[in-house]
């Protein structure tokens, strides 16, 4: 038995495959427990996450990048104990095939490892977006989400630039002054994707809207749900999800309806010509009326606005508090119902209605 394990096969014992075997197998099934370990140590290191995010969800949110993370590092740094096979020893275009499997492994390493810290990163995320949303100002919110997919995307540059360098073994000084050579090209190629970016932290610094806000741009109309580094997402009234470039955010007039402090509505009443000054007198005077018999009217007023030759415009305007969409189409229904009933007090004629908000 000993001769065995002592047998040559691939330039390495028999007993060095069984112990990485035995390394491996055990490793394989103890791994959860290991890396939920390793998980609950480092959540002790943020002593004021509790209060944001307990324990389980600190380890669900980071145990399956730990658990590939140790798998790797055990697998490959036990692989590299071993002599490597001489029959194995090929070149594939110009490249041994040593330097392939050495390169694989620094490859799943780095991957997984990147993996790993975009995880934490997706933690603080939660961590500051639950104390952002203790405070009534969404500015924070934004910032959260913005700094997060930086953070993410600066971690992704990084762990190219690490597998350039110990995969591919670039020379990464030479590479970076080569990448500031074509900066300009790419600048320009990439001018719209730029300027998007550079909009973006317009929008987060100058905050001409937030989340949540509602607003009009051009030809598009509802509740801003997202603002990413690119562009900003918009639930319309129609419930359908549209993406607005933050350059054009940031370059057209954007009308932010919820800064509103007033509703007003717009009611232009056409009394036929026959109608003579005493009624439209009273007309005028009971609109105005009505307009101070509604609380939820704060101001408003009622004139004869234009003399035709088929009919006479009569304009009452009011304003109200920022209330509810519904509430306000309830109040105009009830103040048009309400004028034709003085209309018809007064018998007036009406020649024709236009309704505006």
């Amino acid at each position: 038995m000993p001769q065995f394990l002592n047998r040559i096969v691939l330039d390495n014992p028999v007993v060095s495959y069984l112990w990485i075997a035995a390394i491996t197998s055990a490793l394989f099934f103890l791994k959860r427990i290991v890396s939920r370990v390793i998980c609950n140590l480092l959540y002790g290191l943020f002593p004021g996450a509790k209060k944001y995010l307990n324990r389980e969800q600190f380890v669900s949110l980071v145990l399956a990048p730990m658990e590939w993370l140790i798998l790797a590092i055990v697998i490959i740094f036990s692989l590299d104990k071993l002599n490597y096979p001489a029959v194995l020893d090929f070149e594939l275009y110009k490249v041994s095939a040593k330097d392939i499997a050495d390169g694989a492994g620094k490859f799943i390493i780095i991957v997984v490892f990147i993996r790993f810290l975009i995880r934490q990163i997706d933690f603080l995320a939660i961590i500051f977006e639950t104390k952002a949303n203790e405070t009534p100002d969404q500015t924070d919110n934004q910032l959260v989400v913005f700094f997060k997919d930086f953070f993410k995307a600066v971690l992704n540059i990084v762990g190219i630039i690490m597998l350039a360098r110990f995969v591919f073994h670039f020379n990464v000084s030479n590479l970076i002054t080569g990448l500031s050579i074509v900066t300009a090209a790419i600048a320009l190629a990439t001018k719209e994707s730029m300027e998007n970016l550079i909009a973006s932290f317009i929008i987060f610094f100058d905050k001409p809207y937030t989340i949540g806000d509602f607003v009009k741009v051009e030809s598009v109309s509802g509740t801003v749900e997202r603002i990413g580094l690119r562009s900003t997402r918009i639930r319309t009234e129609q419930k359908t999800f549209v993406t607005v470039p933050n350059k054009k955010m940031v370059d057209s007039i954007l009308d932010n309806i919820t800064h509103r402090t007033q509703r007003k509505a717009e009611i232009k009443l056409e009394v036929s010509v026959r109608t003579n000054p005493e009624q439209l007198q009273k007309l005028t005077q009971k609109a105005e009326q009505l307009i101070q018999q509604h609380e939820a009217i704060q101001n408003g007023t009622a004139f004869v606005s234009d003399i035709g030759l088929k009919s006479i415009a009569v304009q009452v305007d009011y304003f109200t508090g920022v209330i509810d969409m519904n509430e306000f189409n309830q109040l105009k229904q009830t103040m048009n119902i309400e004028l034709l009933n003085i209309l018809k007090t007064l018998e007036i004629e009406l020649a024709g209605s236009v309704l505006n908000d």
